[in-house]
């Protein structure tokens, strides 16, 4: 990188020794040796006893079971970190498949204790879940009884999690090996995934051209392995869903996210008959950027022509001013990543793309994961993920077991935490270009979360029914499905090439969690549904929004918002969201006035 397109985030590296030293942390080789002595322990207490166990003994083996989680959880945690900042490093790939490994045993060793409890009949289950001694670990114990028409026989799921592995595990990290290793030629330089795409948000436009061409080009020679890792894994689920009886594919991740299947398809059908909004902005967004036609490497075009990069320093300030204006703790939380280093932000070579928060385990503390470049898309990412951070850490105090929380609740702080940060950075602006200039940023990324993971949800439920009718599926089938569903949120607002076709190939969260995307819409529409109710509440929000970041997972996500003043079993709730969606267009619109007057002068 240019000296003059340093951003200062280039040796902000995080530092994992609260988890561990280093990977020879003679402390790491004791935990992995202690975690399995526990389990073997944990078995021989408990197996045949559980229905037998009384609260106080019940509570006494969820303690012991927690222990397990949290040492696992420890080790798991560190060797994924490391491997994510080099993906190439053969010694971290080791690591995370020995954590992968223990983790799959430890399953083995304590599977008959959820199958025992599962088994327990309903009236006693209530019993203890009522109990008092009990009460800490009450939803915890409710929510997996969901799964209670879904488990198999012990032997069954020692068999499917030995077997996960070598199967649906060991392609996860070959799809992220494959395309952390992948590098994309631009003259003579050699650009990671994540700066390939980074510059298709650079003002000129002949750059972002030319890094769509040399991305697809180099999609299209990795077209084969990530076809087949998309289909095994794709069987794969389909293998699991059978044997474990969900009727349809996004079952499990709608049980698991403590929503119903009719609310997702409400969620569904309210966004993708609000499409015409996407079709409205990027119109706006084209007469902005003067050109005759938007094409698919224009979505994430800057307006202002000439940026310069914001230093991390300065992205740390307008962070932190936002959390601490609405709350000192909010503020303080956060601070702390950056001064205890639970960041890394340098674009190193090896480093997985994107961007994320790691819980780790309650004892210690989150971690945020990003691709720091200087642009204003990257200051709300650490808004974001530090949002993550603040509600991870909050949420510590209810244990391992219900410290995190269902998807759809997941994004509720990061999402708020952008939503911040945006405010604050909006009402700081006098000059219309940087006002307009920030507006739009924050409607393309509102649009991407919202309108464009709807039409991957889309696009993922078509592969998933596919797979299972039609069987092993071609790329150019891929494609197809691709655009079929893609095609219907740009409208003729913006032209996908051929180019585009291939763009399904790389997107993690069809690979890492299937039907996760839905998610980050929920998150978004509840957060701009949140964000009316603080400004129009008088006094106490901010405070109960902390409260209700604090209780993690142990409360039904309906029982959280309704304590913030949001009903999310209403079927119409989506469309407060779209209707701020449509408010946040609008006052782009009505800002070209004054836009088109400065212009003049």
């Amino acid at each position: 990188m240019k000296e003059k397109e340093k951003t200062g985030a280039e040796k902000i590296q995080w530092d994992l020794s609260d988890l561990y030293r280093s990977p020879e942390d003679p402390a790491l080789a004791t935990d992995r040796t202690s975690v399995l002595e526990k389990a073997e322990e944990f078995e021989k207490a408990y197996r045949n006893r559980v229905a037998a166990l009384t609260p106080a003994e019940f509570a006494g083996a969820l303690e012991r079971y927690s222990e397990i989680l949290e040492i696992m959880g420890r080790i798991g945690s560190f060797a994924y970190l490391k491997w994510t900042t080099n993906t190439e490093d053969p010694a971290l790939g080791k690591a995370v498949q020995e954590s992968t490994e223990l983790s799959s045993e430890l399953s083995q060793k304590t599977i008959f204790f959820t199958i025992e409890w599962l088994d327990m009949d309903e009236d006693s289950a209530r019993k203890l879940m009522n109990s008092s001694e009990l009460a800490g670990y009450r939803h915890y114990l409710e929510t997996s009884r969901l799964d209670k028409p879904h488990i198999l026989e012990e032997k069954e799921e020692k068999i499917l999690s030995a077997k996960s592995v070598t199967g649906a595990r060991a392609w996860v990290r070959f799809f992220d090996e494959t395309l952390g290793a992948s590098r994309f030629r631009i003259g003579d330089e050699e650009l990671t995934e994540s700066q390939i795409l980074s510059r298709m948000s650079e003002p000129d436009r002949e750059v972002r051209r030319q890094a769509a061409e040399v991305f697809t080009g180099g999609l299209a020679r990795m077209k084969h392995p990530l076809t087949y890792v998309f289909n095994t894994l794709l069987a794969d689920k389909h293998t699991n869903d059978r044997l474990r009886k969900y009727p349809h594919w996004l079952r499990a991740r709608n049980l698991s996210n403590e929503i119903s299947d009719e609310s997702v398809e409400s969620l569904v059908d309210a966004v993708t008959s609000r499409y015409p909004l996407v079709h409205r902005f990027y119109r706006l967004k084209k007469q902005l950027l003067g050109v005759d036609e938007m094409m698919e490497y224009d979505r994430y075009a800057p307006i202002l022509k000439s940026r310069e990069k914001i230093g991390w320093s300065d992205a740390r300030k307008m962070v932190l001013d936002a959390y601490s204006g609405f709350h000192p703790d909010m503020g303080s939380i956060a601070a702390r990543f950056f001064a205890e280093n639970w960041i890394d932000a340098a674009v190193v070579p090896g480093k997985r793309g994107g961007a994320y928060s790691a819980s780790t385990i309650p004892s210690v503390h989150p971690y945020v994961f990003m691709n720091y470049e200087g642009r204003i898309r990257d200051v709300q990412t650490l808004a974001h993920e530090l949002g993550h951070g603040v509600h991870q850490y909050l949420s510590r105090k209810q244990g391992i077991l219900q410290s995190g929380t269902p998807l759809t609740t997941a994004e509720t702080a990061s999402v708020f935490g952008e939503m911040l940060v945006f405010r604050k950075l909006l009402e700081n602006l006098d000059s219309p270009e940087e006002k307009m200039a920030l507006l739009v940023g924050k409607i393309d990324d509102t649009i991407a979360t919202v309108f464009r993971q709807i039409s991957m949800n889309r696009f993922e439920d078509r592969i998933h029914r596919a797979r299972r009718e039609e069987g092993e599926l071609t790329s150019d089938r891929f494609s197809e499905l691709w655009m079929e569903t893609q095609a219907p949120v740009y409208g003729d607002s913006v032209t996908l090439t051929d180019n585009y076709r291939l763009w399904w190939s790389y997107i993690p969260h069809f690979i890492h969690t299937p039907g996760y995307v839905y998610a980050y819409a929920f998150g978004e529409l509840l957060v701009l549904a949140l964000y009316q109710e603080y400004l129009n509440s008088e006094n106490g929000f901010n405070d109960a929004y902390m409260a209700m970041l604090e209780k993690g997972g142990s409360d039904w996500p309906s029982d959280l918002m309704a304590g913030l003043g949001v009903d999310i079993t209403d079927e119409t709730f989506w469309n407060r969201g779209l209707d701020a969606i449509d408010s946040l267009i609008g006052e782009a619109e009505a800002l070209l006035p004054e836009l088109d007057r400065t212009k003049e002068e």
